[in-house]
């Protein structure tokens, strides 16, 4: 039976694996286990980056060491698009694709999202396309609690530079994320919502990869993009 507290630490830490965390909850709403925060200091204290500019938060997460996707990424994926736009959407996480050309939102579903936000008059130069986390998580798995801490002071920052009048929330773990709850995503989409202190009008619609799967989603994918459009247009 371990008799220190390093030792009770490590019990705890191999009882509970990092593969134990699996389950994807909003970050306020993950509960730490006791203990775990000395070897996840993020979990509770994310990193602060108030005075980083665009390229200076750029190298930061390049750089970044701060949970065990940096060990399997080919590169970070900071984000891409105007530094003056007005929107600014939110995918999940970098696939495969995304992860070699350091881009969102590329390949079939990038082309997707593109043709959707043409079709509104915010075609992909005009606007800001960043993702909840920076590295990809392997095959493409949900992101995991502490991954996603990790990540939110460089998504933060982001939309602190960016000043977006309008948040695009793409998905159902990038809408999850940022409003802090487990609501479904049908439950989620069709509505208005504020983004945490900011105010910033957030809509959210599907994903373009499950549109791909589910063609069906398709008009209720357009539906949200002529709410978020039109709520805009109401902005002063």
């Amino acid at each position: 039976m371990p008799t220190s507290d390093v030792e009770r630490k490590r019990a705890t830490l191999e009882a509970l694996g990092v593969t134990a965390w699996v389950r994807r909850v909003p970050p306020s709403a993950a509960p730490v286990p006791p203990n775990l925060e000395a070897a996840l200091p993020c979990v509770t204290a994310p990193a602060s980056l108030p005075s980083a500019d665009w390229d200076g938060l750029a190298l930061e997460v390049a750089a970044c060491t701060k949970c065990s996707l940096h060990a399997g990424r080919t590169q970070t994926v900071f984000g891409v698009g105007n530094h003056a736009a007005e929107w600014l959407v939110i995918g999940e996480a970098p696939g495969a694709e995304e992860d070699k050309r350091g881009e969102p939102f590329v390949g079939r579903a990038g082309q997707l999202l593109n043709s959707m936000l043409a079709a509104i008059g915010q075609p992909r130069e005009r606007v800001y396309i960043a993702n909840i986390l920076k590295c990809r998580p392997p095959n493409n798995r949900d992101p995991r609690p502490e991954e996603v801490v990790c990540c939110e002071a460089y998504l933060q920052r982001q939309i602190a530079l960016l000043k977006p009048k309008l948040i695009l929330a793409v998905g159902r773990i990038a809408a999850q994320n940022l409003l802090k709850v487990e609501t479904p995503i049908g439950k989620l989409r069709g509505q208005e919502h504020r983004f945490g202190r900011t105010g910033i009008p957030l809509i959210v619609t599907y994903h373009p990869a499950y549109l791909l799967r589910s063609p069906g989603e398709k008009r209720r994918a357009w539906q949200d993009l002529l709410l978020a459009e039109r709520i805009y247009r109401q902005l002063p």
